[in-house]
């Protein structure tokens, strides 16, 4: 699945600085894309929005739903998207790349009537009106199969189709937030339905385009004997990891607000975090262009060799310089990220009085900055993971997100508005810390580990 690194490194080869821009563009877009874009989208619509609602607290309730449209659904298709992804490259791997469209398919399918199951079932709690629940549940369904789509635009080489895609379909969405504002919440909600309708399908057209199939629908993703639990785990619970400090502030009675119905919002925390997580762009390009390239290819060096028994030495030498891409990789990581995260705490002042944000959030989006670059590196260390097949040291690690990010943000809201945050960067500092120690022990062991432990 690391195509589009590769392609990208051919950019990288024209050795000009606009190529350069080129690469990492794309990359951070193709990445970070549908996320980003969608943050900048809302925040644009909820700019523009103001003044032709009929009330301001509108464009508040659309945007309170929409996040939750967007936490639900990125922990319901976490069931799916790491067993998917690991379904994928099995079948690349035995060269079966028909079964790969038939299986997103299926799982779309799959994944839509749990949607409509569990949207159906929380919105049955909300009196709200039934035109409304309806554009709810479809965004709510959309959104869980774009998630699953998003897992082969690493496969799919035609990164102008996708960006002109994303910004096609975020176009038409803060356009038609202007046409069918005077429409209220359900004109918004409708919109965002629509736009991420045409994302999902544009990107569905590409995907059955690049992997043309005879049959239309398959469930083997679903064998039991194909299905990694572990992956389906931590999938979910990564996620849940991610979001649970956000959950908390929600639930809490003291910090939250009622914006509509069962929808709850805390104000004082939401905005920085979301506006600290536009920071992850320059880390998740680094991210895609050298842990999916340099490290991708030494990875796959040293299990080829090894399945094609080769000698013990160049077994060996290929492990260290495995090793050595992966401390590479993960430095370039840090050191981008890193002086973004440096350029962003010297100009959050700035950027807050730009958009007309108080400067009371200032001390909040500074902790928060410095959680969401972890997040980058949590990431990293991850998917180094998944590469070594460490997927159980990888579902105690996303488990410690969860423990440590519920724990942490219990105690900062227990003393206060000068520690909110802090739980969920200390929570990502605690997992980058326990993950970098768990991939030395990893990689330490790795010859005994892949010729000893076979299940």
């Amino acid at each position: 699945m690391a195509g589009i690194g590769f392609e990208l490194k051919k950019i990288l080869k024209k050795n000009t600085l606009l190529s350069l821009f080129e690469a990492y563009g794309l990359a951070g877009i193709v990445s970070s894309g549908p996320w980003v874009l969608s943050i900048v989208a809302l925040m644009v619509i909820g700019v523009l929005s103001i003044g032709n609602v009929s009330e301001d607290v509108v464009v508040v309730q659309f945007l309170v739903i929409v996040t939750y449209l967007m936490a639900g659904s990125l922990i319901l298709s976490g069931m799916f998207q790491l067993m998917l992804t690991r379904f994928i490259a099995d079948q690349f791997f035995s060269k079966n790349q028909e079964a790969v469209t038939p299986n997103l398919l299926g799982c779309m399918v799959v994944s839509s009537i749990l949607a409509v199951l569990v949207g159906g079932g929380l919105l049955s709690f909300s009196e709200l009106s039934p035109a409304i629940k309806i554009a709810i549940l479809t965004s709510f369904v959309v959104l869980c199969n774009l998630w699953l789509i998003i897992i082969f635009l690493s496969g799919m080489k035609q990164y102008y189709r996708i960006l002109t895609t994303l910004l096609a379909g975020y176009g038409v969405m803060i356009l038609g937030s202007l046409v069918f504002a005077s429409f209220g919440l359900l004109g918004l909600l409708s919109v965002f339905a629509f736009s991420q309708g045409l994302i999902t399908f544009v990107f569905l057209f590409f995907v059955l385009r690049y992997f043309p199939s005879k049959k239309l629908v398959a469930f083997d993703f679903l064998n039991p004997n194909k299905i990694f639990f572990s992956l389906v785990l931590c999938g979910v619970i990564y996620n849940v990891g991610v979001w649970i400090d956000k959950f908390s502030f929600w639930m809490n009675p003291v910090l939250n607000v009622q914006v509509i119905d069962i929808f709850y919002a805390s104000y004082i925390y939401d905005l920085p975090i979301f506006l600290a997580y536009l920071a992850i762009i320059p880390g998740m390009a680094v991210f895609m262009l050298h842990m999916e390239t340099d490290f991708a290819q030494s990875c796959e060096n040293f299990y080829k060799t090894v399945r094609e028994g080769g000698t013990l030495q160049s077994i060996y030498i290929l492990k260290e310089r495995m090793v050595d891409d992966c401390q590479k990789s993960i430095y370039q990581i840090f050191k981008v990220q890193g002086i973004t995260l440096a350029l962003l705490l010297l100009w959050a002042k700035d950027i807050l009085e730009a958009l007309g944000i108080d400067a009371a959030y200032l001390h909040l989006l500074y902790v928060d900055l410095v959680g969401v670059s972890l997040q980058v590196l949590v990431m990293a260390i991850l998917n180094v993971m998944f590469y070594l097949d460490k997927r159980h040291q990888a579902l105690a690690l996303v488990t410690c997100i969860v423990i440590t990010n519920y724990v942490f943000t219990q105690i900062s809201i227990y003393l206060g508005p000068a520690f909110y945050g802090y739980g969920f960067t200390l929570a990502m500092l605690t997992t980058t810390l326990m993950g970098l120690i768990q991939l030395n022990g990893q990689f330490k062991n790795l010859e005994y580990q892949t010729f000893m432990l076979q299940d």
